[in-house]
């Protein structure tokens, strides 16, 4: 383990602006080992020098307890979300552990935390035994790049993507303004200076420009105006790869501009590298992913490889609802890239939430696998809860919807886990209830009405029997008595609120009720009539009912 990835580098880049030291720790230069969300139901394995994020831990008595577990771990800090209760105990615990103990700002996402200091910790670079450096500084170290350039216009600044995602930031973030506190604890530049930026022009002219685009004050409610801003595109080609932003109280000396047009080459170099060891490590994790949930004789080594062996897995399929188009209504042409979004947005909330999980895009659907616990329902409900979680985050525009398949024991059973993950997932995707995750024990019976109804596709089943009868009768006569059958099958025989759905008189329904009773030559009162009815009109495609 190297030094770049030490508790130094981590308060050297977020230090002040999301953590703060409350108490220092006996193995502050040491490289952290991996980064952990302490779990108080599961006993977690942690690295050596595992830095842990305590979620949740408020009481003085559960952090002193922790250090003194986590010092014989061995642990480099613990996290814990400000203000730390820093008693006589925990300043104890924290002696004798040699556990730095840091506070995280109110308001910042652990999830985010999580994403950004296993960025700054990851080691090197993908293809490559050796550091390399590009402009003088770790290739791939965006948050160093962020706090050269600082240096060199004296201006706190952000590196972002083209969708205003912050990738990296500098130091000295006090010399802003709460507008970009709330940018960094979001990691996303907010909704409201969003839309103002984009009304403004601001965006069409940084990304159609070369040179600097400079931003005046945007009025941030009772805080008053924003510090102006200096922004300019970051650029591979023709492409647009992000943006360079500088909170910047005066003008830019011309030296300074210069600084800043000179580093945005600079930031294009580091970003295509990121993105090209993402791309490598997507497809790879990919490979060992799909070939897990294959079962086949490469599942057990490639749940190895993911660090997935040798424990029961729950499988979550994340899709998108039939017919939605996207977050923001894209069109069915950028659908790829809508669930390339999504998938990286689960895999990064399930790597938050449990560490040792995996996910990654297959196809259109995006696949999470989750460590489950030794009881089997308490997995499948933990599973609920995070993907529930996953999806509130998220949002309701996305359309996205999850199916959790049945635990699997072992690598010859994860096969079957995602099978059910996806016949979960297809009922939500085809319903038109509000439901947005559920597991297949949940919806197994819509799951075999779906299957059947493929059974019935294939082979070009006709409607038989009484519902053949029925619907030749109503397309001859334009009449609706298959409609007036379904609604009273629906109603359980109630026939008032079989008239409402349909919205005839009460009297008229018994009338169609007596009609269709001679025409289709079906007993109502025989239990199987009605199931077999109910059945074949639930499995037969509706176009073979006109």
């Amino acid at each position: 383990m190297n030094a770049q990835g030490s508790l130094v580098k981590v308060l050297h880049n977020l230090g002040g602006t999301l953590l703060d030291v409350v108490h220092g720790g006996a193995r502050h230069s040491a490289g952290i080992g991996g980064i952990v969300i302490h779990d108080p139901v599961e006993d977690s394995v942690l690295p050596a020098h595992a830095l842990v994020l305590g979620v949740g831990l408020r009481e003085p008595d559960e952090i002193a307890g922790l250090l003194g577990e986590l010092g014989g771990r061995h642990a480099v800090a613990l996290v814990v979300r400000a203000p730390v209760p820093l008693d006589t105990a925990v300043k104890i615990a924290a002696e004798e552990s040699g556990v730095g103990v840091l506070g995280l700002t109110r308001g910042a996402s652990w999830i985010q935390v999580a994403a950004m200091l296993r960025a700054l910790v990851a080691e090197g670079d993908v293809g490559g035994d050796g550091l390399e450096t590009l402009g003088g500084t770790l290739s791939g170290d965006l948050f160093a790049v962020a706090n050269a350039i600082a240096a060199l216009i004296d201006a706190p600044v952000t590196i972002e993507d083209p969708h205003s995602r912050v990738l990296a930031f500098s130091g000295q973030q006090h010399k802003a303004d709460a507008s970009r506190t709330e940018t960094i604890l979001g990691r996303q530049v907010p909704e409201r200076f969003s839309r103002m930026l984009a009304s403004r022009g601001v965006f069409r002219d940084l990304y159609r420009s070369d040179g600097l685009v400079h931003v005046a004050p945007l009025q941030n409610g009772s805080d008053g105006p924003t510090v102006p801003r200096v922004a300019i595109a970051v650029r591979a080609g023709d492409e647009a790869i992000g943006s360079i932003w500088a909170a910047v109280r005066e003008p830019l000396t011309p030296e300074r501009s210069q600084a800043l047009r000179d580093s945005a080459k600079v930031v294009a170099l580091h970003m295509l590298r990121l993105r090209a060891g993402a791309d490598v490590e997507r497809r790879l994790r990919a490979d060992l992913v799909s070939t897990a949930l294959e079962g086949g004789a490469g599942a057990r080594e490639a749940l190895s490889r993911l660090g997935l062996a040798d424990r029961p897995v729950v499988v979550l399929a994340l899709g998108l609802r039939d017919g939605t188009n996207g977050a923001a209504g894209e069109a069915d042409a950028d659908l790829t890239t809508v669930r390339e979004r999504l998938a990286d947005a689960f895999a990064l909330h399930l790597g938050a939430v449990h560490p040792h999980s995996a996910a990654a895009l297959l196809g259109d659907t995006a696949y999470g696998l989750v460590p489950a616990q030794q009881d089997r329902d308490a997995g499948e409900e933990r599973a609920v809860r995070t993907a529930s979680d996953f999806l509130d985050r998220i949002g309701a525009r996305t359309g996205g919807v999850i199916g959790i398949g049945p635990r699997g024991e072992d690598a010859g059973g994860l096969a079957q886990a995602r099978s059910g993950a996806d016949r979960a997932l297809r009922v939500l995707r085809a319903q038109g209830s509000e439901r947005r995750v559920t597991r297949l024990a949940d919806v197994h019976v819509e799951a075999l009405l779906y299957e059947l109804r493929d059974v019935v596709t294939a082979r070009g089943d006709e409607p038989m029997g009484p519902i053949a009868r029925l619907a030749a009768y109503d397309r001859r006569r334009r009449s609706n008595l298959i409609e007036t059958l379904r609604a009273w099958l629906d109603a359980f025989g109630d026939i008032s609120a079989a008239a409402a759905a349909v919205h005839v008189h009460p009297n008229t329904f018994r009338y169609r009720m007596h009609r269709l009773a001679e025409v289709g030559g079906i007993d109502l009162n025989d239990s199987e009539a009605r199931f077999a009815a109910m059945l074949q009109l639930r499995v037969m495609p509706p176009d073979r009912m006109r």
